[in-house]
C-alpha cells in the first residue's frame, strides 16, 4: 500500500437477519424457533431465514418447498415491509446521531464514515459497538459491524462475527488480512467467479495477489482491474450520503401460472398501481418503462419502451406495459410479471461532502 494512499474510518453495519428478526422481536412466540419469512406456499420464495432456520440450510431466495424440506418445524409468516421501513428508520436515525456520511445500501445495511464524527470519538471500533449497543437496547435487535480503512474491507469484515459481533481490521493488518482470505469471501466474488477463479488456481487473496493486471484483464475483464486492486487495500470509494436512485420497480409471482395475456391484465394494473404509488411517494418520474416477464420454465424475459416525457400516473404505466405485453407472444406459461421505471429524473448529482475528508496511511489512526 502506498504511503500516501489515503484512508478513512468506515463502518459497514449489517443487521442480523433482519426480517426474521422483527417478526420474532413482534411476536415473542417466534423467539428461538426456525422462521422464514415469506415462500409459503407451493410458490412462495424465502425472503428471509432466522438464525434457527440457518442451521438446517434455509436462505434468502429458496423455494418455500425445498426450506419446509430442510426443516420440517419451519414456520412461515408474511412480509411487512411497511414494518421493516419503520424500524430502518428508527435504525438509521442513530446512525444519524454519529455521522452525516451515511449510505444506505437497502433497509437493513449501511456504510457510515467515521473519520470526522459529531461526536468527537478517535475510535471507530468503539463507535460500531455504540451504535450496536443503542441498536439492541433501543430497538430490541441486533447487529453487525465491520470497521477497516475502506468500504470494501469493512463490508468483507462485517460478516466475520455474525451475528451480534463485529470484526476491525486495522491498516497494518490490511494486507494480511486480505492474502489470507478465501477467495468466496471477497465482496464481488460470486459463486460462477469464485469457480472459475478456483479452476485458474486462485483459492485466497495470496494467490490473487500473485497474477498480473493483464492476466485478470484477460480472465475477468472489466472486473479484473478492480480485483488487482482491491486484494492490495485499494478501493478508494466515497461513502455517498445521497445515492441517486437510477430505477423504481415490482414484481408479483403467482400460485398459478397465467396462460394468456388476459389473464395477466389485472395482475398487470395491481402492479402499475404499485409502482405509480411508490413514485409519488417519492415525488419522482420515469420515461423508461420495463416490463419483466418470467415463464413456467424460469427463462426470463424483458421488453422496454422509452417515452419522450417523464410518467408517475398508474394508467399511463399500464397502458405503455399493455403495448409492452403485446409486443411479442407468449413463449410460455407466466410465473412472475414484473414493471419498472427507469431513466428517472433524480439525475442531479448530489454536493459531494466536504466533510468527507481523508487522511494518509502515516498517521496513527484509532481504529
Amino acid at each position: 500500500m502506498p504511503d500516501t494512499f489515503p484512508i478513512r474510518k468506515i463502518i459497514h453495519v449489517d443487521m442480523d437477519a433482519f426480517y426474521a428478526s422483527v417478526e420474532q422481536l413482534d411476536n415473542p412466540e417466534l423467539r428461538g424457533k426456525p422462521i422464514a419469512v415469506g415462500g409459503g406456499g407451493n410458490r412462495g420464495v424465502v425472503s428471509a431465514a432466522s438464525y434457527e432456520a440457518r442451521k438446517f440450510g434455509v436462505k434468502s431466495a429458496m423455494s418455500g418447498m425445498l426450506a419446509q424440506r430442510l426443516c420440517p418445524d419451519l414456520l412461515f409468516v408474511p412480509t411487512r415491509f411497511d414494518r421493516y421501513r419503520e424500524i430502518s428508520k428508527q435504525v438509521r436515525a442513530i446512525f444519524y446521531e454519529y455521522t452525516n456520511l451515511v449510505e444506505p445500501l437497502s433497509l437493513d445495511e449501511a456504510y457510515l464514515d467515521v473519520t470526522e464524527n459529531k461526536k468527537g470519538n478517535p475510535s471507530a471500533s468503539l463507535i460500531a459497538q455504540e451504535i450496536r449497543s443503542r441498536i439492541h437496547k433501543e430497538i430490541g435487535i441486533t447487529a453487525s459491524a465491520g470497521i477497516s480503512i475502506n468500504k470494501f474491507i469493512a463490508k468483507v469484515a462485517s460478516d466475520y462475527n455474525k451475528p451480534n459481533g463485529q470484526k476491525t481490521v486495522n491498516p497494518e493488518d490490511v494486507l494480511p488480512f486480505l492474502e489470507a482470505l478465501d477467495i468466496r469471501k471477497f465482496y464481488g466474488v460470486g459463486k460462477v467467479t469464485a469457480e472459475k477463479m478456483y479452476q485458474l488456481g486462485i483459492f485466497t487473496g495470496a494467490d490473487l495477489k500473485s497474477k498480473t493486471i493483464d492476466y485478470l484483464d484477460t480472465h475477468f475483464g472489466k472486473s479484473g482491474r478492480f480485483y488487482y486492486h482491491v486484494v492490495r487495500g485499494i478501493h478508494t470509494s466515497e461513502v455517498k450520503p445521497n445515492r441517486i436512485r437510477k430505477s423504481l420497480a415490482a414484481e408479483r409471482t403467482f400460485s398459478e401460472n397465467l396462460s394468456s395475456e388476459i389473464f395477466m391484465l389485472e395482475k398487470l394494473e395491481h402492479i402499475a398501481n404499485e409502482v405509480s404509488n411508490r413514485l409519488k411517494k417519492s415525488n419522482i418520474a420515469g420515461k423508461t418503462v420495463t416490463l419483466k416477464i418470467k415463464y413456467s420454465d424460469f427463462t426470463m424475459q424483458t421488453r422496454s419502451k422509452t417515452l419522450p416525457y417523464f410518467i408517475s400516473d398508474a394508467q399511463v404505466i399500464l397502458e405503455t406495459a399493455k403495448d409492452l405485453l403485446y409486443q411479442e407472444s407468449m413463449q410460455n406459461s407466466v410465473r412472475l410479471l414484473g414493471i419498472s421505471l427507469a431513466n428517472l429524473n433524480t439525475h442531479k448529482k448530489a454536493k459531494k461532502p466536504e466533510e468527507n475528508k481523508t487522511v494518509s496511511v502515516q498517521l496513527k489512526f484509532a481504529f
